[in-house]
């Protein structure tokens, strides 16, 4: 019964997202709660659900300085740089911009950090894809596809749990898999380059009309923008004047079709597009303006030095992460803005996005309190290890690369690596397969893991960009799949994970 439980109340939370029947925030408290009281937890479910939320209350610290350090940053120009000379290397083509999204995100990825990577990758590229009218849904998709593939190096939580769990060394995990990381970031690559192609035919209808040219003159943020892409795209937050048709779609995207004429109105298609930014994303709309009245030239050096060493500190993971983003923010808000009303005006202006990713991961803590207070997760794990039947044994190392993709995403890493690895590793030796070749296939659903909701990183990247997450995941799941068993097929072919 936990096991039916368990499984259908995964399936019916994503469901409820992706068919947009409730937020991913509200599904995450209400599902796990009426399949908690079916499952016989009583009034003994609020203290199952505190506890798990206790649990990742440094997690949740962790994003929401994390959110209101990289905020602050955005806001004051230390980015704009950045901005600039990736949109002169890439131009304002889609397909060059998605790429360019794909491998600043695979770069960064590689301090294992998920996080971190979807802060920088999303606040340098979230503007230009918004200035040019493209979907930040797609740069969720390659974001999250390039940090679940690079997710399987050697000082990545994955590789660490597997070594952990079996007792063998995250070297000889990792080095016989190079060959199926790299045709994972092949894949993950075309992917990225086959979106931006149908981002480059979709917005191609964007383009001014002879008739529209020659009726609007360019107001200053036009003239920005023309400097920035090129040509005359219309593009989020111009300054458009009655004579051009335009429509504006639910996802906030201006579409301008030739010969059409758009009716005036008491509000300006200018005010329309500036407050859809600012429900989309409270991270990215500092960047729609050039002379932003936070913007502080003279500090870029103090600025970047202070990111660098949080960076730094980081990566050499001598304290809590929480409190190196809390102390560096506090020391971004005092060098950049001195007075306690600019400082308060700050903190208040990344209210949205910090409300949006806390609430999420903590709504979490209800659907992990509910899955191991009630024992659905061992049920479930349980049920997996006895479903193999013993003829198929000599599989088993194949078999647990493609049972790591789902079981992955519907539990965490710690239940994975610690609850059904060794179980399948210890079943797998009575046939001759090592420990650390079981290792080596546990890692392979990684790539589907990452885009979990119970990966607090996912949960970031989804606030941070405005994107629904099951917008998100009707994108990506499928692609990561491809991923992740094209990964499995290069570690049978390269012998890394054995097969028979």
């Amino acid at each position: 019964m936990l096991v039916i439980l368990g499984f259908t109340m995964i399936l019916t939370f994503m469901v409820l997202i992706m068919t947009r029947r409730l937020t991913p925030m509200v599904a995450l408290i209400l599902v796990p709660t009426i399949f908690g009281l079916f499952a016989g937890a009583g009034l003994g479910l609020g203290d199952m659900i505190i506890e798990s939320i206790g649990d990742l209350a440094p997690t949740a610290a962790l994003l929401m300085f994390a959110i209101m350090f990289f905020g602050i940053m955005i806001d004051v120009g230390l980015f704009d740089p950045l901005i600039r000379f990736i949109t002169r290397f890439l131009g304002n083509d889609p397909a060059k911009v998605v790429l360019g999204t794909a491998i600043l995100a695979g770069a960064v990825s590689l301090d294992g950090d998920g996080s971190t990577t979807f802060i920088i990758t999303t606040s340098a590229m979230l503007p230009i894809y918004l200035r040019m009218g493209m979907s930040p849904v797609v740069l969720t998709c390659v974001a999250g596809l390039m940090n679940g593939t690079l997710n399987i190096v050697p000082w990545g939580g994955p590789t660490v749990r597997a070594a952990s769990a079996l007792g063998v060394s995250p070297t000889d995990i990792f080095v016989p898999m190079l060959p199926s990381l790299a045709t994972g970031i092949i894949i993950a690559l075309a992917f990225a380059w086959f979106l931006g192609l149908s981002e480059r035919k979709r917005i191609g209808s964007l383009e001014y009309s002879p008739a529209a040219q020659a009726d609007a003159a360019p107001s200053a943020t036009q003239s920005f923008g023309r400097k920035l892409f090129g040509g005359n795209r219309i593009v989020r937050g111009t300054d458009v004047r009655p004579g051009a048709a335009a429509t504006l779609s639910t996802t906030g995207i201006l579409t301008v079709r030739p010969g059409q004429r758009m009716p005036a109105g008491p509000t300006t298609l200018a005010e329309q597009l500036v407050l859809e930014d600012e429900r989309d994303t409270a991270m990215a709309d500092t960047m729609l303006s050039a002379d932003r009245p936070t913007l502080r030239p003279k500090l870029i050096w103090v600025n970047l030095v202070l990111t660098i060493a949080v960076m730094v500190l980081l990566v050499l993971d001598v304290m809590p992460l929480a409190y190196i983003f809390m102390v560096g923010t506090a020391l971004a808000l005092v060098i950049n803005f001195p007075k306690l009303r600019s400082q308060a005006d700050e903190i208040v202006a990344h209210a949205p996005s910090i409300v949006g990713v806390v609430s999420m991961v903590l709504a979490a803590g209800v659907l992990v309190g509910v899955l191991n207070g009630t024992g659905m997760v061992t049920a479930m794990a349980d049920w997996v290890v006895q479903v193999v039947p013993a003829s198929m044994g000599e599989y088993l190392a194949v078999i647990t690369g493609v049972l790591s993709i789902p079981m992955t995403f519907f539990m965490s890493n710690d239940a994975f690596y610690f609850g059904i690895l060794p179980v399948l590793a210890e079943s797998a030796a009575t046939y001759g397969i090592d420990p650390v070749e079981m290792a080596r296939a546990s890692i392979i659903g990684q790539p589907v893991h990452l885009q979990s909701p119970l990966v607090p990183a996912i949960l970031l990247l989804v606030s941070l960009a405005g994107v629904n997450l099951g917008d998100h995941h009707k994108k990506v799941l499928w692609r990561a799949c491809v991923v992740s068993l094209v990964m499995l097929l290069v570690g049978v072919l390269v012998g890394a994970v054995p097969f028979g």
